[in-house]
């Protein structure tokens, strides 16, 4: 028996124009992005940011959130697909519903991390500024489920218990019976709703919470994975369509589980080792360890640059320094040859010199003795006679001789005699 109250589903989810399907789901999911690229550049803005790099930044993370919740979505049912009456083809067909919002958030923050390096921006405060607008896409994306009569719980009567059909998800469209009408399968919890309107009050518990404590260094998107992964958890429970299960619990709530305390534990980390809101949004080259080994290889660059130029250096000095201990050692040799040689014929000629002053010394000495009496006067006179070693003395060789001579008379007794002038004896001695 169907309540007199209850939501409807629609009977139909695709709509042709012309050769093109307009199918709903795929609808509800660009119109959440578009609200979210809207929300995040009204947030970045408001940090400071260009808002135009949103749009730069989600035609990275876009791509790549659907492809990882389309893989989430296959790996965690994979019977649909790979099993005894699956078609594997169909992992392809996004359209006909399926994406696992892990897949899309993980994969999606990898397309993220791409678009704010490129943009030269910081990953946390951006996913900060993002995180709400994620949230209410979300929410807005829930309503695709809706239109592919998916996403229900346990059945109920409660008034607002949600109409489902048997439902053509290669048509897109409910199965009709015979007089036309879309089959009714019952009334079941209206599990996309639930979540939906959690997603809502997400968004606004990360706007009023970030407001409070202007939290940043992406505490704002932990926040997020935290409270939605607490509602997700719980929503999962009513739901009925079959799953994969561990300890009697399906895979969603286990990863609901998992995310929580991860989202949970950064938030407290984070809080103490970054607390506050950072102030400068753009990605600059100490934080990106690809432009710090750059530094470091120009660091290491400059010095080897430099050491080659002291080795160089070093080297041309070490040449110069033996060149002029060559050149200065040939010269001392040099000098040293030039030395000895202008001693030897100083010494050569000094030789000779003495050897003519001895020999002028010598004649003079004859032609003294050759002379004829000298006066007493003469005798007196002191000669210069020069010795072995060059050296001119004065010597009173005639006046020493002359003494010897005196004692040797005054021994014999003999009579004085001065003599005056050589010529008075020449006239003595005459008969």
């Amino acid at each position: 028996m169907i309540p007199l109250a209850t939501i409807p589903s629609p009977a139909q989810g695709v709509w042709h124009l012309g050769p093109i399907p307009l199918r709903a789901y795929a609808l509800c999911i660009l119109l959440g992005i578009a609200v979210a690229i809207y929300i995040g550049q009204r947030r970045w803005k408001a940090r400071g940011g260009d808002p135009v790099l949103v749009m730069d930044i989600a035609t990275w993370a876009v791509p790549f959130g659907v492809i990882g919740g389309r893989i989430y979505h296959v790996i965690t049912s994979p019977q649909a697909y790979f099993g005894a009456n699956g078609e594997p083809i169909k992992a392809l067909y996004i359209w006909e519903g399926g994406l696992g919002i892990w897949g899309a958030v993980v994969l999606g923050g990898v397309g993220a991390w791409i678009g704010c390096r490129r943009s030269g921006v910081k990953l946390p405060p951006f996913a900060d500024a993002i995180a709400p607008g994620i949230v209410v896409a979300q929410a807005i994306g829930r309503w695709g489920n809706w239109f592919n009569n998916e996403l229900y719980g346990r059945a109920t009567d409660a008034p607002w218990g949600l109409e489902i059909h048997k439902w053509d998800s290669s048509a897109g469209e409910a199965v009709k019976n015979s007089a036309g009408d879309p089959v009714v399968l019952g009334t079941f919890q209206p599990a996309f709703l639930y979540e939906s309107i959690w997603d809502l009050l997400t968004a606004v518990i990360l706007i009023v919470a970030d407001r409070r404590w202007k939290l940043g260094h992406g505490r704002v998107f932990a926040l997020y994975i935290a409270v939605y992964s607490l509602g997700r958890g719980g929503i999962e429970t009513l739901r009925i369509d079959d799953a994969n299960r561990i300890l009697g619990l399906r895979l969603n709530v286990w990863t609901s589980i998992i995310v929580f305390v991860g989202g949970l534990a950064y938030l407290l980390i984070s809080a103490r080792r970054r607390p506050g809101r950072e102030t400068e949004l753009a990605r600059t080259r100490n934080t990106d360890k690809a432009s710090a080994e750059t530094s470091t290889e120009t660091s290491v660059t400059d010095e080897s640059s430099a050491a080659k130029d002291s080795t160089t250096k070093d080297s041309t000095t070490k040449d110069s320094t033996t060149k002029d201990s060559t050149t200065k050692d040939s010269t001392t040799k040099d000098s040293a040859g030039k030395d000895s040689a202008g001693k030897d014929s100083a010494d050569k000629v000094k030789g000779d010199q003495a050897k003519d002053d001895k020999a002028k010394d010598d004649d003079k000495a004859k032609k003294d003795l050759a002379k004829p009496d000298l006066t007493k006067d003469d005798l007196a006179k002191p000669s210069l006679v020069t010795n072995d070693q060059g050296k001119t003395d004065q010597v009173k060789t005639v006046q020493d001789k002359s003494d010897k001579d005196d004692k040797l008379g005054a021994k014999q007794g003999s009579t004085d005699v001065t003599v005056d002038d050589p010529a008075d004896s020449r006239r003595h001695a005459e008969p």
